[in-house]
């Protein structure tokens, strides 16, 4: 890794320089909430999908943290019970964009490019930004630990040519609770897949004392942290002119704690295990 990339992603990972200022979309007759910065014009935003029982407010660290970083970055607060629609998520996410860019923010003083924006989402919320890139034009997608969702992500993801950033946990990439794989080998458009060493899917959501007695795993500072910094990498340099941040869209870019995941490319294949002939052969020598 570059000590340029290096200092980046160190830099990233750390709050940006602008106060952020919070707000209800209820106001706006949409449940959920919006975190600024303090001021701007022509900003870009981010709408972001929860994952499943989980509210926004449990993502409240990301998404102030964006917004530290010149990102205007909202998350509805609805479908959050056992037996969510992921169609209606996404259409609420598509709302919480109408939001964003039809009404000024703040006390008139923040507003946002209807050419900056982005879907993103954690788990079924990764699903439901998906779903909502298939019908209203965007700069960038973030998968965030993908769940499987109904209707599958990845057959829309295939008419896709938005550029995405997904994002996995290493422990359980390959699990059922995850289609980070099949997300990216669908996807039409540049996708860039990342693993993240000793993370799980659930580790980035704040405070999960109801999932956590369920036995889904705890917070886990570090992932999130590192999460922080690459979903913020990402989306200042698809969203906005600025070329410094190129680097977190390039799959040639070594990233710590990280690993680049071609999913296309074939299985490694299991050593084999010594027969008992074999086995026997090799105590004689």
């Amino acid at each position: 890794m570059s000590a340029s990339v290096k200092s980046l992603l160190s830099t990233l990972t750390s709050r940006g320089p602008h106060r952020v200022l919070r707000g209800n979309l209820g106001i706006a007759g949409q449940p959920g909430v919006v975190f600024t910065p303090e001021s701007g014009r022509n900003l870009p935003a981010v709408v972001f999908g929860h994952g499943w029982l989980t509210s926004a407010e449990r993502y409240r660290r990301l998404l102030e943290h964006l917004a530290s970083w010149g990102i205007v970055a909202a998350a509805p607060d609805t479908e959050r019970g056992p037996i969510p629609s992921h169609l209606g998520l996404a259409a609420d996410l598509l709302t919480t964009l109408d939001i964003c860019t039809g009404v000024r923010l703040g006390d008139g003083e923040i507003s946002v490019h209807p050419d900056r924006l982005a879907l993103a989402g954690h788990g079924m919320g990764a699903g439901a930004a998906v779903i909502a890139a298939g019908q209203r034009e965007v700069a960038a997608v973030a998968a965030l630990f993908p769940a499987p969702t109904a209707p599958a992500a990845e057959q829309i993801a295939s008419g896709l040519d938005t550029p995405a950033l997904i994002l996995a946990g290493a422990t359980d990439m390959t699990s059922i609770g995850s289609n980070a794989i099949p997300l990216a080998t669908a996807w039409g458009g540049p996708a860039l897949l990342r693993a993240l060493d000793r993370a799980s899917r659930n580790g980035i959501i704040e405070g999960r004392r109801v999932l956590t007695a369920m036995g889904m795993g705890k917070h886990e500072a570090k992932s999130a942290r590192l999460t922080y910094a690459l979903l913020t990498g990402y989306l200042l340099a698809t969203m906005t002119d600025d070329k410094t941040y190129r680097p977190f869209t390039d799959p040639e870019t070594v990233i710590p704690h990280t690993t680049v995941i071609d999913p296309a490319a074939p299985p490694e294949e299991e050593p084999q295990q010594p027969k008992l002939g074999q086995l026997v052969t090799l105590l004689r020598r």
